[in-house]
């Protein structure tokens, strides 16, 4: 199963016998890093939404000629389309270049406590299906049979002649499933169903030729986040994504750091104080705290629902907003991060009550020798481990964060 991972600030391009070293900021001229510099304009464009030739060669360094002959080919490919040109104040009008959305699809598999959903993106991240299987706990055979039933019926939702675009299919999921079997209400020892399951290779076997990706699903989330977000996203920030459990993700340099092992950001189990000492973060500001605080089932599916206006609910979202709170306070000081965004699966007006709370928080805790951080809502919402699993392919094929390993589920 491959991980997104990165090696720091540079990538190495081998054309032959020759060797380059180009930093992430810049592009190269030689014909050896005609892949690289294709992402790293793909990339600079999904960033930014639209870009013209003129800024793009003010970006990577490249000069005219080469970006001219890149854009051309990149077009020809159709990856990019060109815009309405924009009339400056002298000298020939700009012409702003943006992403064909049509060029390549992906799939999304995201894995929660009670539901599955299989999600259609096209290669700018926008949903053009989705299709959901609910579930007491996850089984991995039974998800399986889900992605298998309903994969084509969603690239058949296509144009017949976008039907071969399809480029690949992420997996956003908890890590060690099997470990979480009470918390999931599971019998006991019936998630050791997940452990050592080959979910990639039986995933790829059913759409042959495209590659599976697999991902903890609070890292998918972020991958969303950095990617919709467009340019307001910050280039360096901690994410928190309040599902069922407590997840998050990593942005360093403009790029997602998964971590060598794929669980870098793993917020939910950085420890925190609670009335009767440390705490993982999971246990005092996830929705599975929130139901239990109630005694009741959360409506997820019901945004408008009275529970969301109850005393526990109140209650949780004094206890999570301080949580999330000590947690960002704590990994700004490992990492100088400018910012923290919260998103998660409650309405988004819970959401903006839980953002602003821990705004708050924040502001009465002692951060002093810390940077200042801002705290603001995602960008994405309850669909962002769905989007961010089908963007995980599109980011091993298209992104300038070329690197791009396999990892088994369990190591």
């Amino acid at each position: 199963m491959k991980l997104l991972e990165n090696d720091g600030m540079q990538q190495e391009i081998v054309d032959g016998d020759a060797t380059l070293r180009t930093d992430l900021g810049g592009g190269a001229n030689q014909t050896g890093a005609r892949a690289y510099n294709d992402r790293l304009i793909l990339s600079l464009i999904r960033r930014e939404g639209s870009l013209s030739k003129a800024e793009l060669a003010r970006r990577t360094g490249l000069s005219p000629q080469t970006l001219g002959l890149i854009v051309k080919r990149l077009r020809k490919e159709q990856l990019l389309l060109a815009e309405t040109p924009v009339k400056g104040k002298g000298g020939q009008p700009s012409v702003p270049y943006r992403l064909n959305p049509d060029a390549i699809f992906a799939l999304g598999l995201k894995i929660g406590r009670r539901s599955a959903e299989l999600t259609l993106c096209d290669f700018t991240g926008a949903i053009r299906a989705q299709v959901e299987i609910r579930y007491r706990y996850p089984m991995p055979e039974e998800i399986v049979a889900f992605y298998g039933l309903e994969a084509q019926k969603l690239i058949a939702t296509l144009p017949e002649a976008y039907h071969d675009r399809l480029y690949g299919t992420g997996i956003a999921m908890p890590f060690n499933l099997w470990s979480w079997g009470e918390a999931l209400g599971a019998p006991t020892g019936t998630l050791e169903a997940w452990r050592n399951y080959p979910i990639d290779a039986k995933l790829s076997g059913i759409i042959q030729g495209t590659d599976v990706v697999l991902s903890n699903d609070g890292t998918a989330a972020c991958a969303a986040e950095f990617m919709s977000g467009g340019a307001s996203v910050p280039p360096d920030f901690c994410y928190v994504f309040v599902g069922w459990f407590v997840g998050g993700g990593i942005v360093l340099d403009d790029k997602l750091h998964p971590g060598r092992r794929g669980n870098a950001g793993a917020l939910g189990s950085m420890l925190v104080m609670g009335p009767d000492g440390p705490q993982p973060l999971l246990e005092r500001a996830s929705l599975m705290r929130l139901e239990q605080l109630s005694g009741n089932e959360l409506p997820l599916g019901d945004k408008n629902s009275e529970y969301w206006y109850s005393d526990a609910t109140e209650r949780w979202l004094a206890d999570a907003s301080l949580s999330i709170a000590q947690a960002a306070a704590n990994a700004a000081a490992v990492i100088d991060f400018t910012a923290l965004r919260i998103d998660g699966v409650m309405p988004s007006r819970i959401r903006k009550r839980l953002v602003d709370a821990t705004r708050d928080a924040y502001a009465r805790l002692d951060t002093r020798g810390l940077s200042t951080m801002t705290i603001e809502e995602g960008h994405v919402g309850p669909d962002a481990r769905s989007i961010g699993a089908a963007i995980l392919p599109i980011l091993s094929g298209f992104s300038h964060d070329r690197e791009v390993l396999l990892k088994s589920v369990g190591s």
